[in-house]
């Protein structure tokens, strides 16, 4: 037994030697053990699975296009800022797709590739444009920032004893299925994973910065968090279930606005309201 425990943890130390990046802006060391093109494999897999079973609404519709638009900007934006970092060889395997479902749920998600989500439920939350862009910011960021490798390296190796994804895949199946689902916030069985609040206010930061390089104002990060705060209650959506806490994030936010305003890029046209009417 001893012997096996030694092993594991000679294993778990060398992977964590070799399988360590940097989280953008924060330069976070993080744990990413799962290799990049195995992730994407399976985030297009699931991806195109949940399309399958939720038919996304179509490219007529008033709420896509306006999606669609603002997910394009900050896709843009995002391939700048890395383009910055010199670090674009990391979006080398993107394809950006941006597409909304009819579900009453408050939530959106990324998956790694730039496979975008948004629920019509939060659209009422968001309002216009830049409301949008806060939410599409937020949910890319964790996807850039490797959070979801981050999250899913940590539960392989808490639910699964430290298992090779590639091992994981084939011994159990399904549980690496939602292990993977739910730390991209999609949602499963486990439902206990989603985003660390260390995640979250990394997220928070990367995503201003995304959406000032797209031109929509930082500012509206605060408001859009106030909001989503007053709709919280005793019973949080699930987009919300494990953020910092109200005060905290907005303070953070507040605190953190002089530095994404150096990346405002004003006068671009992409702060205009065009608010989703809930009846189209």
């Amino acid at each position: 037994m001893k012997i096996r425990f030694n092993y594991i943890l000679f294993i778990f130390i060398t992977a964590f030697l070799i399988g360590c990046s940097t989280v953008p802006i924060t330069n976070r060391t993080q744990l990413s053990l799962l290799p990049q093109n195995m992730l994407l494999d399976m985030s297009l897999t699931n991806y195109n699975s949940f399309l399958e079973q939720n038919d996304p609404l179509p490219a007529s519709n008033p709420k896509v296009k306006m999606t669609r638009e603002v997910g394009d900007n900050i896709a843009g934006a995002v391939e700048e800022f890395m383009r910055r970092k010199g670090r674009s060889n990391e979006l080398k395997n993107y394809g950006w797709e941006f597409n909304v479902v009819q579900k009453d749920q408050v939530n959106a998600w990324c998956m790694p590739g730039g496979k975008v989500v948004v629920y019509t439920g939060i659209l009422p939350l968001t309002e216009d444009k830049s409301g949008l862009a806060v939410v599409m910011g937020h949910e890319i960021a964790h996807a850039i920032a490797n959070h979801g490798n981050e999250r899913m390296s940590q539960q392989l190796a808490i639910t699964l004893g430290g298992l090779t994804l590639r091992y994981a895949m084939r011994e159990e199946p399904e549980k690496t299925r939602q292990i993977f689902m739910t730390a991209y916030g999609v949602g499963s069985a486990l439902g206990t994973l989603a985003y660390s609040r260390k995640h979250e206010y990394e997220a928070d930061k990367l995503g201003m910065v995304f959406m000032a390089l797209a031109g929509y104002h930082p500012k509206r990060a605060i408001s859009f968090w106030k909001k989503m705060a007053e709709k919280g209650g005793p019973n949080p959506p699930e987009f919300i279930s494990t953020h910092p806490s109200d005060e905290n994030r907005v303070e953070a936010l507040r605190e953190y606005l002089p530095k994404a305003m150096k990346y405002y890029k004003s006068g671009n046209g992409n702060e205009g309201g065009n608010t989703i009417q809930i009846g189209q």
